[in-house]
């Protein structure tokens, strides 16, 4: 072999190699991790429900290959999809998917304490995290990373200002109201009372519908014990525990809620619990609710 077909060879292989490598994407998820997306995606696994409702209202439904079990009830997602278990999904099964990307939760590695994504990743299957959202804002963003990366950029902004526009309205039903009611927002039943306070999206869509958070002065997951909240006296209870049979029944029942303004009212309220946990565009079907529970008089008919 003369000199310049072994120059030519190299050349050649150095233009693939380079190829190769233009093909690859790498990205900063939205936990800060750099991760590289090698070539198209065309095979991904969520992991979580608010991550694939996103997904699927982007349109690109079809190219999911497994979901977390409680992304089952999500309308859209092809039939007999796989489904993995939230906490500890099954190693074995998503190599036999062999998925171009995972998109995956910050509450995944809570139930074992460590990252159950790891190996995977160390075998060259790309992982992206999305942590819990702190905002509304957050869930553009996550919105538009999801878009970015799954290289639909346009549908996502589409999204993005679909959302707004609704958020907008919601606002501004309420942009008159001097006297805001106050709201306990429940997310755990007794024993286990649980809400949340400042630095969370449930703080902010209570902002969003014009009223105020009695925990609002709290950062995060709240536990207050009953007589904190029978001492804030909210005006409206809002939960969306679905876990018991009569949520509403059970926290009109409880020992010194008769002295709740609330319960006194008649104003407790349950709330859908899907689009109220999932940071997803299709927050506005909560807050829709939580509006109407808390200011019923906008929506009724004139």
């Amino acid at each position: 072999m003369n000199k310049s077909c072994s120059w030519l060879i190299v050349l050649v292989i150095f233009l693939l190699a380079s190829c190769a490598a233009s093909k690859n994407n790498e990205i900063i998820d939205r936990s800060g991790r750099m991760v590289i997306i090698k070539g198209e995606v065309n095979r991904i696994i969520s992991t979580a429900p608010s991550n694939t409702e996103i997904i699927v209202d982007l349109g690109l439904a079809h190219k999911l290959v497994a979901v977390d079990k409680h992304s089952v009830n999500i309308e859209g997602i092809p039939a007999d999809i796989p489904l993995l278990d939230f906490f500890y999904p099954d190693a074995e099964t998503i190599i036999r998917l062999e998925p171009d990307l995972i998109i995956a939760s910050g509450h995944n590695p809570t139930g074992s304490g460590e990252d159950p994504f790891r190996l995977l990743s160390e075998m060259g299957i790309p992982v992206v995290y999305i942590p819990m959202s702190k905002s509304i804002e957050d869930i553009y963003k996550d919105i538009a990373f999801i878009a970015e990366i799954l290289k639909v950029k346009e549908e996502g902004e589409k999204l993005v200002a679909s959302v707004r526009n609704q958020i907008e309205e919601i606002k501004q039903k309420t942009f008159d109201v001097k006297n805001k009611k106050t709201v306990y927002f429940e997310i755990s039943a007794a024993p286990d009372m649980m809400t949340f306070g400042s630095g969370s999206y449930i703080d902010d869509m209570i902002t969003t519908i014009g009223a105020v958070n009695i925990f609002g002065n709290e950062n995060w997951l709240v536990t207050p014990g009953a007589e904190i909240i029978i001492n804030r006296n909210p005006d409206v209870v809002l939960t969306n525990v679905s876990y018991i049979d009569d949520p509403i029944t059970e926290i009109k029942n409880r020992p010194g809620f008769n002295h709740v303004s609330a319960v006194q009212n008649n104003r407790v309220y349950q709330i859908d619990t899907d689009s109220s946990v999932r940071p997803s565009a299709r927050i506005i079907k909560a807050l829709k609710q939580m509006q109407e529970a808390v200011y019923p008089e906008l929506y009724e008919q004139r």
